[in-house]
């Protein structure tokens, strides 16, 4: 957050004194980070509370919820730079004390790098959602940024209309991140499945176990940081109740030691004699 608020005051400076366009899209990009940090922040503090009796599955959704905020947030700063960059390229102005804008953008160049680097680090140990999208927007600053550079070298060569062009590219850059950011929240407010290769994995893994006939019925989704399977397991109709349970156990063990993160899984046992046909709706799975 610190220094965020160092590029903020120091991109506003150089916008006021040089009255870039590209300029004020980066300006404006730092704002929407900033407030996207602060929200993730808020959240992600309700988000890590444990289930509780009115949340039984946790509160992980509360970071695709802060999402889709976000993602409101990046279109509509988006759009209203949309509309400054067309009309300068309809009135454009020759810029002033571009050097500023030059060391400013090196300077926020170099703040995003240790961002992205300490932000790499906390994905790698959480999968958070929300520090994930704020990821997202630092990575295409360093871009972005790049960008501010060139286009006021370019104004500062006699090249009026490099300004504008710039900023309506950087207004499309933030449209394509808002979409990009809202189709994941999407995602996991409607329970998408994890990914093929995982469920496959999944199957594989629970199929290694010796008293386990076949699988079935497997369903996942991820909330927050949790990954949330459900699956069938077809074993011998002889098993003991408390043999059977045991295996489910095993099972549940293997497959939560292939993943990193936080899994919670439920295991239906079906004895093989009243196996029905899995449904269709359902992927089937194969033994690799």
């Amino acid at each position: 957050m610190v220094m965020v608020s160092l590029m903020i005051a120091a991109k506003a400076w150089a916008w006021l004194a040089s009255g870039s366009a590209s300029m004020l899209g980066s300006l404006t990009d730092s704002l929407m980070d900033i407030t996207a940090t602060f929200m993730s922040f808020l959240v992600l503090g309700y988000a890590l509370r444990p289930a509780d009796d009115d949340h039984r599955f946790g509160h992980g959704k509360a970071e695709a919820l802060a999402g889709l905020g976000q993602a409101a947030f990046i279109a509509g700063s988006g759009c209203l730079l949309a509309f400054h960059g067309v009309e300068r390229l309809f009135n454009p102005i020759e810029l002033t004390h571009s050097l500023v804008g030059v060391w400013v953008s090196a300077f926020a160049i170099a703040c995003t790098l240790v961002i992205v680097f300490v932000q790499t680090k906390v994905i790698q140990h959480t999968e958070s959602i929300a520090i994930k999208a704020d990821s997202v927007h630092y990575k295409g600053d360093l871009i972005l940024n790049a960008a501010v550079l060139i286009a006021i070298a370019l104004s500062y060569y006699g090249m009026m209309y490099a300004d504008p062009i710039f900023a309506i590219g950087v207004a499309g850059y933030l449209l394509y991140n808002s979409w990009d950011i809202a189709r994941d929240s999407a995602d996991h407010l409607m329970d998408k499945e994890l990914p093929d290769d995982e469920k496959q994995s999944i199957f594989d893994i629970a199929k290694e176990h010796s008293d386990v006939h076949g699988v079935h019925g497997i369903r996942t989704r991820q909330g927050g940081k949790i990954k949330f399977i459900q699956m069938h397991l077809e074993l011998d109709d002889h098993l003991s109740l408390i043999r059977a349970h045991t295996v489910a156990d095993e099972v549940e063990a293997m497959i939560g030691a292939r993943f990193e993160s936080e899994v919670d899984i439920l295991i239906h046992l079906d004895p093989l004699s009243v196996l029905t046909k899995p449904s269709p709706t359902h992927k089937t799975y194969t033994d690799s």
